[in-house]
């Protein structure tokens, strides 16, 4: 009986959309169809990237990565929100929670170190076209993805060591929708000034630092891209980073809103809602992004699709 309590005290409660009983429903099919479309646009993004050999460069290795570390992301917190929109029961234990708040956040750095390597590839292709091979090529790409990994993971790693580290009070009801820092830290029964400072300190190196970064980057390529003298020029120069560009502000604009949502006097219930763009509405638009803007993902695409309809037709014939 003891062991019982003991391990009943360990678990926490995602309380969730439960404020909003009528909406589960709907959300669950919402969700879940946004899922499965941002699970299946990556895929194809994915595939397409290893089999097509003309898109065997530096710029569509970063896209695929970028499509893995987007499904990855997805299904660090979708899945067990599908299950507590459907379920009464919605408990998650200790480790679960804490395995789930690090890969949430080891995957979030990730992309966004990734987005910088995304922008300098631009850089150099628009800023620097002729040693441009020489520099990026795709063993440097894939280092420089494996850097990102690299520092996403570490850093979630000193974020949730810190947090574990915090004595919980018995009431343990999260309020949210998966297990995030901020929720986390106001369940702890201590001082917990240290742990915000550590956030606050993370968030600011490890997204502003970035983006403003980016910032600097898009300023040089524009720069570039108005030196070029013909239109076309200057068209197909935009076009290679108009879709990054995009991702980017997705990125960052939708982390913003729930930033600045304090500013606005939103209640903390309706927050969840707006966490619900950068978790899960947001990776779905990415492979819509980077296939209907991308004429050469469009004709790696057709001749993927032709390929199949001609393997179907020998095997029927």
């Amino acid at each position: 009986m003891d062991e019982l309590n003991q391990t009943t005290r360990k678990d926490f409660i995602i309380l969730g959309f439960s404020s909003f009983p009528q909406l589960e429903f709907p959300l669950f099919l919402l969700i879940l169809l946004v899922y499965l479309v941002t699970l299946s646009g990556n895929f194809v993004i994915i595939i397409l990237v290893r089999m097509e050999l003309s898109l065997h460069s530096p710029m569509y290795i970063f896209i695929s990565i970028l499509s893995c570390l987007e499904i990855l992301y997805v299904s660090v917190t979708v899945p067990k929100l599908l299950a507590n929109l459907l379920s009464v029961d919605k408990t998650i234990s200790y480790v679960g929670c804490f395995t789930q708040l690090y890969l949430f956040h080891s995957l979030g750095i990730s992309e966004c170190m990734l987005l910088v390597m995304m922008a300098f590839d631009r850089y150099l292709a628009i800023c620097n076209p002729l040693r441009y091979k020489t520099i990026m090529t795709n063993k440097l790409c894939i280092l420089l993805g494996a850097f990102s990994w690299l520092i996403g993971s570490s850093s979630a790693i000193v974020l949730t060591i810190f947090t574990t580290r915090l004595p919980f009070c018995s009431y343990r009801e999260i309020n949210h929708f998966f297990c995030d820092l901020t929720p986390l830290v106001s369940l702890a029964c201590s001082d917990t000034s240290v742990n915000i400072v550590l956030n606050s300190s993370f968030a600011v190196c490890l997204s502003t630092i970035p983006f403003f970064f980016i910032c600097f980057l898009y300023i040089k390529i524009i720069i570039a891209i108005l030196k070029i003298k013909t239109a076309e020029g200057r068209h197909k120069a935009f076009s290679t980073c108009s879709s990054h560009l995009i991702v980017v502000t997705l990125f960052y604009g939708s982390a913003l809103i729930v930033y600045v949502r304090p500013m606005w006097n939103i209640p903390a219930e309706y927050d969840k809602f707006l966490a619900l763009m950068y978790t899960v509405l947001t990776p779905s638009f990415n492979p819509f992004i980077y296939s209907l803007r991308n004429n050469e993902m469009k004709g790696a695409g057709r001749n993927l699709y032709r390929k199949l309809g001609a393997d179907h037709q020998r095997l029927m014939y």
